[in-house]
């Protein structure tokens, strides 16, 4: 393998080898604390126009297996300390370097990543660059942003998934960049399905009488959205709401809310999160580098909070029959205390 270098628009160098495809790249640079679950990170299109580091030593282990993608990888480059050469499972189709290959997304390991890790923890998340050469200037790492990120993942036309056993009630799936087992935990439930691209319009939404509406994950700045906050904003009050992740907090700015980018957000299926009105610690899966504020919302109640940082990670709107959380109860790989919010979607559908 041939020296390749990462970036830090700080001015920071690690020297690494590359492996992946020959390209260089420039993105968000974010890190992921999963021990298992590189392949559901690797085709999570919430992270769209991010290179991720993860920070368990050696990744690859178990190989690529096509039945566990979550959606298209939407990713612009991989860091790891050490990725596994030849994978042991039964499973596995072919390797973590071919994936890679295939999906044009440059990887480098070797590096060290609990240094750089540390390093981001000390001063947020910065951009970066995986390349073969030291730029003298490093202008094109520190001017690039992830913007346009639900246009460029999210259904662009409508789809049916059938109720798994008999249908006990019809939602309708917002996709700003879902993952599909959002849509396998509903259709789990008797829920047949439909998804829409992000932009329908509330009324075509209601016109088509479901039973409840899920505003799904996706990538970058949930205040981007203007014309999709609009659309909820109009759902409100009119439907059994659940959002998850950016569907949360778009449902926060909706309601008046505003959000937040925090320093280096929240990625790996180790988030302890409190539920304030049981007082319950969950541990729970996440991906996520904005939160809602919430001292900001004029309507609603904080539900859930983080207990590392008491940021918000739930919010229940009762006057609208609605509630929305940051975390994913749906986590595949990862922890599944939580997967019973959608038991609680489906009783507010079909009490």
């Amino acid at each position: 393998m041939s020296k390749a270098y990462l970036i830090l628009s700080d001015g920071t160098v690690y020297e690494g080898e590359r492996f992946g495809a020959p390209a260089p790249a420039v993105g968000e640079l974010v890190f992921n604390t999963g021990v298992v679950g590189y392949i559901e990170t690797l085709t999570d299109p919430s992270y769209y126009g991010q290179i991720v580091m993860q920070t368990f030593p050696q990744v690859g282990n178990y190989g690529i297996i096509e039945e566990d993608f979550e959606g298209q990888c939407a990713l612009k480059g991989y860091v790891v300390r050490e990725w596994c050469r030849e994978p042991s499972n039964f499973r596995s189709q072919y390797t973590l370097d071919a994936f890679l290959k295939s999906q044009g997304v440059p990887g480098i390991c070797g590096v060290d990543t609990r240094a750089v890790t540390q390093h981001i923890r000390d001063c947020g998340v910065m951009n970066a660059m995986i390349c073969d050469a030291v730029p003298e200037d490093l202008s094109e790492i520190r001017a690039y942003a992830v913007t346009g990120g639900v246009a460029a993942v999210a259904a662009r036309q409508r789809a049916l998934y059938p109720a798994k056993g008999e249908r006990k009630c019809g939602v309708t799936l917002v996709d700003y960049g879902t993952k599909r087992n959002i849509i396998r935990e509903l259709q789990a439930r008797g829920c047949e399905v439909t998804v829409v691209p992000p932009a329908t319009p509330a009324r075509e939404i209601l016109a088509a009488r479901p039973d409840g509406v899920m505003l799904s994950n996706g990538p970058g700045d949930p205040a981007e959205n203007t014309a999709c906050i609009d659309e909820i904003r109009r759902l409100l009050g009119k439907v059994p709401l659940f959002g998850l992740c950016l569907g949360h907090q778009m449902m926060a700015l909706a309601a008046g809310g505003a959000t937040t980018k925090l320093k280096y957000g929240h990625r790996g299926g180790n988030q302890p999160v409190i539920d304030l009105e049981t007082g319950h610690t969950y541990i729970t899966s996440q991906n996520h580098g904005y939160a809602v504020v919430s001292e900001s919302l004029p309507a609603g109640r904080v539900r859930f909070i983080n207990a590392n940082d008491q940021t918000c990670e739930g919010v229940d709107y009762p006057e609208w029959n609605a509630f929305s959380v940051q975390f994913h109860p749906e986590a595949c790989a990862g922890p599944r205390d939580t997967s019973v919010l959608f038991d609680r979607f489906v009783k507010m559908m079909k009490p």
